[in-house]
């Protein structure tokens, strides 16, 4: 999908009532603490997703539908069941798993490859960086490439589901990128 698509996508996003983000990644990077984080939810006890979880909210005067999808192995042949209508790709890094960055970069790399995906924007939200040895934003894009994508706008932002911080930029980011 070119360029001309991503507009014509984008537009016809900012006149929805609701922006439907498809929120991915692998098992245990931390997409449902996000998305709990994000609706103000208390974080207190967190299971893996053996299914999908689908969550409202609003940021900036957008209503935002998240669909919180699991990311277990035997799961992500499933995740194209979801693709139809997203709005945005909101994918999920755990910043301190630098031995499966590699296989998440591969899950990525598949993602941005969906004909259904074409050319819809994407926010990686490298979480978890408030733990020791957390992978830095930066060194996250470079292993995964990022700098050579095309097709959409990206955007990367450092975060952690726990503390929050960063996680509201992120969305402010997102809103920005569906309201043009």
């Amino acid at each position: 999908m070119g360029l001309l698509g991503f507009f014509r996508r984008l537009r016809k996003a900012s006149r929805k009532q609701s922006i439907r983000v498809l929120l991915l990644g692998l098992d245990n990077a931390g997409k449902t603490t996000i998305a709990m984080s994000l609706c103000q939810e208390e974080i207190t006890d967190v299971n893996a997703t053996l299914g999908f979880n689908i969550k409202k909210m609003k940021a900036n005067g957008v209503e935002l539908n998240l669909w919180d999808i699991g990311g277990q192995r035997r799961l992500r042949q499933y995740w194209e069941n979801y693709f139809d209508n997203t709005d945005v790709l909101l994918y999920v890094i755990d910043s301190s798993d630098t031995k499966r960055l590699e296989e998440t970069g591969e899950e990525l790399a598949h993602l941005l490859e969906e004909e259904k995906l074409g050319g819809v924007p994407l926010l990686v939200l490298a979480n978890k960086q408030d733990l020791v040895g957390a992978a830095p934003p930066d060194e996250i894009a470079e292993g995964l490439n990022l700098h050579t994508i095309r097709d959409r706008v990206w955007q990367i932002q450092a975060c952690s589901a726990i503390t929050k911080e960063g996680i509201e930029k992120g969305m402010d980011w997102l809103v920005k990128v569906v309201k043009k």
